[in-house]
């Protein structure tokens, strides 16, 4: 009988002692957990996912506004028909707005196209010299005699460096070269990421554009630029 007795007798006084025990334990546990958290240098907030993948360093700015009011990135291909028809109206657009909005190009050539990574590499290699956007303009202005031939482009577009009056040995060694191939692979990389799923793909200030008509176009440009 005694040992039946005895547990209950005491379960009032060893609830207390356990509840005291247990507070004493939170008490401390959120002390030490304020002195490490004041302790600790706070830290930023990380960048928005994708936001490094949009624009990099090294990315193709055609125009550099003394004042930026807006981004406008195009993911292109040069052997592609569509951007070969909205280049002008992007070259139209760039002379309209380009004191207000930074206009950047990223490579994003197809595999459907057989001679658009040439393109891009002639266009990276031009690039080294200073001259992306005149090998750039020259390669859709020449698109419909050179995109589809399955055979290589490449001497062509290095005739384009000539004519552009670069150096050709500068020129041969940067296509050449992995790191320029590596350079639009990165691009691709950052496009698929995005979403690019096509070309051309735009986006205003991160936000990726569906284009409907040239005046919709337009006013999207203009309502950023204000």
């Amino acid at each position: 009988m005694v040992s039946n007795l005895a547990p209950r007798d005491m379960a009032g006084p060893v609830r207390k002692v356990i509840w005291i025990v247990l507070a004493a334990v939170v008490v401390a546990g959120v002390a030490w957990y304020t002195v490490l958290t004041l302790g600790k240098p706070q830290q930023s907030a990380p960048p928005a996912p994708g936001a490094e993948q949009l624009v990099r360093a090294e990315s193709h700015r055609l125009t550099s506004p003394a004042v930026e009011k807006a981004q406008l990135v195009e993911f292109l291909d040069f052997e592609c028909p569509s951007c070969g028809s909205i280049y002008p109206v992007v070259e139209e657009f760039q002379a309209e707005f380009g004191d207000r909005i930074t206009f950047v190009h990223r490579h994003f050539p197809l595999s459907a196209h057989p001679n658009s990574g040439q393109a891009a590499l002639a266009a990276e290699a031009a690039s080294q010299q200073g001259k992306y956007q005149q090998m750039a303009n020259r390669l859709f202005e020449t698109q419909s005699q050179w995109a589809g031939n399955q055979q290589s482009q490449a001497p062509l577009f290095r005739s384009y460096a000539e004519e552009l009056g670069l150096d050709l040995a500068r020129f041969d060694a940067a296509v050449a070269d992995p790191a320029t191939e590596e350079r639009i692979l990165a691009d691709i990389e950052d496009g698929k990421a995005l979403g690019v799923k096509g070309t051309p793909t735009f986006f205003l200030d991160g936000e990726k554009l569906t284009l409907t008509t040239k005046a919709d176009f337009r006013q999207k440009l203009a309502d950023a630029a204000k």
